[in-house]
């Protein structure tokens, strides 16, 4: 195991033993740092205040869009929580579009969700900052939309999904993904990797989320993220501690830790 960083993890949605069990791990496993995400303003606040207890946890603040609308006022306040927060924050995230919500029900309207997202990447270009992305399959080019429309350089899509014309669109803007333990037995996963610019990579496992193959029935821990890497390893054909000090430094860089 070499020095890596967990570049996307709900932190915050771990109880408070598994939080404790995980940062207690960090040393043991060589994980860095955790970029932890926000889902909304009393997440943000729970990162933060994580983040003020160990340093290498680096939070990041934001909506996430797989959740029904809430009020502007909550928005503002999010958004007023982000500026006052600036410096302790590392990017503003995670926002994007609601896919898999709309998928369950047609009926939702995209243009709220839009327009929230738009405010926040406004925002992110104010401060200066990274901004981690949720978009995925159809919703992912008009996402790349909004980026270009405001001039946004540093754009992180986790755990992306979508056509090959978007991949190509990604690489071309110099947008960064990041694979989460899903590439160790994901066949268009694993396309995915071989495909994508190794100088624009980085490890993720958004965790509590959950994963099969030879993670099923194991609770999601940044310790998958080595598995993670030996995987990209083979498939790009490269030597492994090579890869380990690239992933490590695309995380540093991107996120200025």
């Amino acid at each position: 195991m070499r020095p890596i960083y967990d570049a996307h993890i709900h932190l915050d949605v771990y109880d408070n033993a598994e939080q404790k069990q995980i940062i207690k791990d960090m040393e043991t496993y060589h994980v860095e740092g955790l970029i932890t995400v926000s889902r909304h303003l009393l997440s943000a606040k729970r990162n933060l205040k994580l983040a003020q207890e160990n340093k290498r946890i680096y939070p990041a603040f934001g909506f996430h869009p797989e959740q029904s609308l809430t009020s502007e006022q909550d928005i503002e306040n999010t958004l007023y929580f982000l500026m006052k927060h600036q410096h302790e924050m590392v990017a503003v995230g995670e926002v994007g579009l609601p896919y898999y919500l709309r998928k369950q029900n047609n009926t939702i309207p995209i243009a709220p969700y839009i327009e929230i997202l738009e405010q926040f990447i406004k925002i992110a270009k104010r401060l200066h900052k990274p901004i981690v992305l949720h978009a995925v399959y159809e919703d992912a080019p008009l996402v790349c939309y909004l980026l270009e429309k405001h001039s946004i350089t540093k754009a992180h899509f986790h755990w992306f999904k979508g056509d090959s014309k978007t991949v190509e669109r990604l690489i071309q803007n110099g947008y960064f993904i990041s694979f989460t333990p899903d590439v160790c037995y994901k066949e268009k996963i694993q396309s995915l990797a071989k495909r994508y610019p190794i100088s624009q990579t980085m490890v993720e496992t958004d965790g509590p989320w959950p994963f099969e193959g030879p993670f099923q029935d194991h609770k999601t821990h940044p310790r998958m993220i080595h598995q993670s890497v030996e995987k990209i390893a083979e498939l790009k054909h490269m030597k492994l501690t090579d890869l380990y000090e690239t992933i490590a430094s695309n995380t540093r860089a991107f996120y200025k830790l």
